[in-house]
C-alpha cells in the first residue's frame, strides 16, 4: 500500500484502470460459452433505441452540449447509419430543417440557430446532411456561401481559424479540407500552404500536435495525416515515425489511448484506428511513390497515384480522382489534380484479394475491449469501466470496430472473413469511408450529387 501511496496521480489511475478491465475480463473467460456468446454481441436494438431517443429529444443536463447540436446529430445519425438503419422521414425532415436554421447567412454551420458559424460544427452538419443523404439533404448545402466561409476562416500561416477570430490548429484545417472535398469546392486557395502548417505540428515523437510545439495526440494525428492525403502531401510527413507513435498507443487493456501515459479511452479506437486504415492504404511501411494511372476522370491527361507499392499499378478501379469529387464545380479554381492523391484508393474499392499481411495493431484485442469493456447492454458505449455511455463515445466506439472488422482485408467490396469479426458474424457493421468517417455507400450518394450539381 505504501508503494501504491509513492506513484503518481497517472500511475495510480492506469493501475485501478487496468484491474477494472480485467476484472472484466476474468469474468468474461470463467462464464459458460453461451453467456460468453451473448457478452461479446453487439446489442443493435438496444444500441438503436438509446440512439434514436437521443434524436428526439434530451434532458435538460445536455443543455452544456446547446453550441454542439449539429455534433450530436453527427454522432447520432453516423451510429445509426453503421448499424445499417435508418430513422423515420418525419425525423430526417426535421434534422434537416434544423441544420438549415444553423446554417449561417454568410455560410457555413453554427451550433444552434441564431449562433456563430464554426468550422467543427460546419463538418458535423455537413456529415450530418451526408449520413442522410438524398437530394432534400444535399441540396440544403449552400456551397457558394460554404466556400466563402471556409475562405474566410483561411489563415496566412495556412492553416484555418476554428471562427472568425477563433483558434488555429489541425482540427481546423481538417475540417475545413473535409468539408470542401466533400463538397467537391476543394481549390488551390484552400490549399495553400495547408502542409506546410501541418508538419509543423509533427513532433518528435512522431504523431501530430494540435498546434506547433504541443504534444502528439491522436485525435490531431488522425486529423493531420488525413488532410495531407486529401491535398496529395501525404509523403511530406515522417510517415515511419508516426506509425511508430500510433502503434505503441495500444495498451495492454487492447484499446487506444490519446497520448503517451495517458488512459485508454474508447473513442480512441477510431482517433487511432482510423489512422491504421489510412495507413493500410498507403502502406507507410513502404516509401510512397507516385505513379501514373490512365486518365482521371475530368482530366485529359495522366495524374500519379501515392499508392502503397509498384504492384498496384496495375490495379483496377484507380482511375477516378474522387479527392475532390470527379468533375469540378464553378466554386473558384479546382485544386491541381496533377498530383492529386485519388481518395478512391484510401475508400473500399482499391484492390482485389485478402490480406497477407496481418493489421498493424492487434485488431481482435481492440474489438474484445470495445464489446466487453465499451458496450452498456441496456444501448449505448462509454469511455472505459465506470464511466456513462454518450453519443459522443457510441459514435466513435462504433466507428472503430468498423474499422477493426475489416482491418485484414485489401479488397473490402469482400466481406471480412468470420475469424476478423469477434463475436457473431451480426456483429458486422456498414463500412465506412475514413478519411471522412461517413458510411461508404452515403459517401458515394453524396460524390454523385456534387459531381453533377
Amino acid at each position: 500500500m505504501e508503494s501504491f501511496r509513492s506513484l503518481t496521480v497517472t500511475q495510480r489511475d492506469q493501475i485501478l484502470v487496468e484491474q477494472q478491465v480485467f476484472d472484466i475480463f476474468k469474468t468474461f473467460y470463467n462464464l459458460p460459452p453461451s453467456s460468453q456468446s451473448f457478452m461479446l454481441e453487439l446489442q443493435r436494438e438496444n444500441h438503436v433505441e438509446y440512439l434514436t431517443k437521443g434524436l428526439t429529444g434530451l434532458g435538460p443536463s445536455f443543455c452544456v452540449l446547446d453550441a454542439n447540436r449539429p455534433w450530436i446529430c453527427y454522432w447520432i445519425l453516423h451510429s445509426i447509419a453503421l448499424l445499417d438503419e435508418f430513422v423515420d422521414p418525419e425525423l430526417e425532415d426535421n434534422t434537416i430543417d434544423f441544420l438549415s436554421r444553423c446554417q449561417g447567412p454568410n455560410g457555413g454551420y453554427a451550433g444552434g440557430p441564431g449562433q456563430m458559424p464554426h468550422l467543427a460544427t460546419t463538418y458535423a452538419a455537413v456529415n450530418s446532411l451526408v449520413t442522410l443523404g438524398g437530394d432534400k439533404a444535399l441540396s440544403s448545402i449552400n456551397r457558394e456561401k460554404l466556400y466563402m466561409f471556409l475562405r474566410q476562416m483561411k489563415d496566412a500561416s495556412g492553416g484555418f481559424r476554428m471562427h472568425d477570430g477563433g483558434e488555429i490548429d489541425v482540427r481546423a484545417c481538417y475540417t475545413a479540407i473535409s468539408v470542401a472535398s466533400l463538397l467537391n469546392i476543394l481549390d488551390d486557395e484552400l490549399v495553400q500552404n495547408v502542409g506546410n502548417y501541418i508538419l509543423s505540428c509533427q513532433t518528435y515523437e512522431g504523431g501530430i500536435s494540435g498546434e506547433p510545439g504541443s504534444e502528439a495526440h491522436g485525435g490531431y494525428t488522425f486529423c493531420g495525416l488525413a488532410t495531407m492525403i486529401l491535398i496529395n502531401e501525404v509523403d511530406r510527413l515522417d510517415l515511419s515515425s508516426l506509425t511508430d507513435w500510433v502503434v505503441f498507443r495500444q495498451g495492454v487493456e487492447g484499446g487506444f489511448q490519446g497520448r503517451t501515459n495517458k488512459l485508454v479511452d474508447g473513442c480512441y479506437s477510431f482517433w487511432q484506428g482510423g489512422i491504421f486504415a489510412l495507413l493500410k492504404r498507403l502502406n507507410s511501411t513502404k516509401r510512397v511513390k507516385p505513379i501514373p494511372l490512365g486518365d482521371g476522370e475530368g482530366s485529359g491527361e495522366e495524374s500519379p497515384q501515392t499508392t502503397a507499392s509498384s504492384d498496384a499499378a496495375g490495379e483496377e478501379g484507380l482511375n477516378e480522382d474522387l479527392s475532390l469529387g470527379g468533375s469540378h464545380s464553378e466554386i473558384g479554381d479546382q485544386h491541381n489534380t496533377s498530383s492529386q492523391v485519388n481518395v478512391i484508393d484510401i475508400d473500399h474499392n482499391h484492390s482485389k484479394g485478402h490480406a497477407n499481411v496481418e493489421p498493424l495493431f492487434n485488431s481482435l484485442a481492440l474489438q474484445q475491449y470495445i464489446l466487453l469493456c465499451s458496450q452498456e447492454l441496456n444501448g449505448g458505449l462509454r469511455d472505459k469501466p465506470g464511466k456513462s455511455r454518450d453519443h459522443y463515445h457510441t459514435c466513435y466506439c462504433l466507428s472503430g470496430l468498423s474499422v477493426c472488422q475489416r482491418s485484414w482485408l485489401e479488397d473490402e467490396d469482400s466481406p471480412p472473413l468470420p475469424r476478423a469479426v469477434l463475436g457473431p458474424y451480426s456483429n458486422l457493421l456498414e463500412p465506412i469511408h475514413p478519411l471522412y468517417n461517413v458510411v461508404l455507400d452515403r459517401y458515394w450518394g453524396a460524390h454523385e450529387f456534387f459531381t453533377k450539381s
